[in-house]
């Protein structure tokens, strides 16, 4: 897989790079990131060909935001996708509540929840001011798993609107769960979302995205965004205390890592890189998203992607009952 070739989003005329940078890690999630690297690490993605970043105003309760605008605002504006997301707004409040950010957090602000459409516009203002750019290619509705109606019936009408505005390229729903993605795409009806980033839930791990969600993203025309293909990191080092979904993973989640890891051994390519590569099997999905810390991580990310995968460690992760044997699985 060529990581800096592009495809378009849904019906939108957004280009996005097969790889994509994740930003939560230079918000600080799970540990501080200085502002020298997290600029560092925006650079050396650029360097290597990368041109969808992918940010919120959760992720540092605005920090990841300033940093990545502060990288960026530079850079030739119509070859990047900056893509952010509107949902919480930072209000004040207690800031004590970090969320698994460990930046340097805003004193007195806190993030709420606010799917009314007055708030999706002020989220995309306030953003904009951060980052210090003209416009948002990409805009997800972000993590609205416990907000259907105020979702479907003022924040997508809003974001919408956004779109038809120019002041947003495309429009996606963010969810780190596939049935309710599958839900909002059905009751909106058409034209709908232009994408939807579906975090953790079609990987080598997990793929419950697999059998609704993707195949009507593809009846619809709806590209998918698969982000966090390391189920937080698991996947990039299966060891005790390593991270699933953002919490320490279990025994047999762990043990099923480790026959992955042993059977991509045998053929000579990296846990990661069949992480990385898994979702481009399914012709739905446009990108993967990948967090980096580090401008190191940048470069195995990127070169991950790239590395040739043979055509028989996916037969065999499906013969050894890893990978269900329906699931589509990439070109050698």
């Amino acid at each position: 897989m060529n990581p800096t070739s592009r495809v378009r989003l849904g019906g939108s005329d957004v280009l996005v790079t097969r790889l994509g940078l994740g930003l939560a890690p230079i918000g600080g999630l799970y540990a501080p990131v200085g502002d020298d690297t997290a600029r560092a690490v925006i650079d050396r993605a650029w360097d290597r060909g990368i041109r969808l970043f992918d940010t919120a105003p959760l992720y540092g309760h605005g920090v990841s935001e300033r940093r990545t605008g502060a990288a960026l605002r530079d850079r030739p504006r119509a070859q990047l996708v900056l893509s952010t997301k509107a949902g919480r707004l930072l209000v004040p409040g207690d800031a004590s509540d970090q969320q698994g950010f460990w930046a340097e957090l805003p004193d007195g602000v806190t993030t709420r929840f606010d799917f009314s459409a007055g708030a999706i516009r002020r989220s995309v203002a306030e953003s904009l001011r951060r980052l210090g750019l003209d416009r948002i290619d990409l805009l997800h509705l972000h993590d609205p798993d416990d907000h259907y109606l105020p979702a479907l019936h003022e924040a997508l009408p809003a974001m919408a609107e956004l779109r038809k505005s120019g002041t947003v390229g495309a429009i996606s729903i963010g969810m780190n769960q596939a049935p309710m993605l599958a839900g909002l795409i059905r009751a909106m009806g058409e034209p709908g979302v232009d994408a939807v980033m579906v975090a953790g839930r079609y990987t080598l791990l997990d793929q419950s995205a697999l059998d609704d969600l993707l195949p009507l993203a593809a009846h619809r025309g709806i590209s998918v965004l698969a982000a966090a293909p390391y189920n937080s990191g698991l996947l990039a080092d299966p060891q005790p205390g390593a991270r699933f979904d953002y919490t320490p993973v279990g025994r047999d989640l762990l043990d099923r890592a480790l026959e992955i890891k042993n059977i991509c051994r045998g053929y000579d390519v990296p846990l990661r890189a069949a992480a990385v590569q898994f979702a481009f099997g399914h012709p739905a999905v446009a990108a993967v998203v990948c967090g980096a810390r580090t401008p190191e991580e940048v470069d195995d990310n990127v070169d991950l992607t790239a590395l040739p995968i043979p055509s028989e460690l996916w037969t065999t992760l499906k013969r050894e009952g890893l990978l269900p044997a329906h699931v589509p699985v990439p070109a050698a």
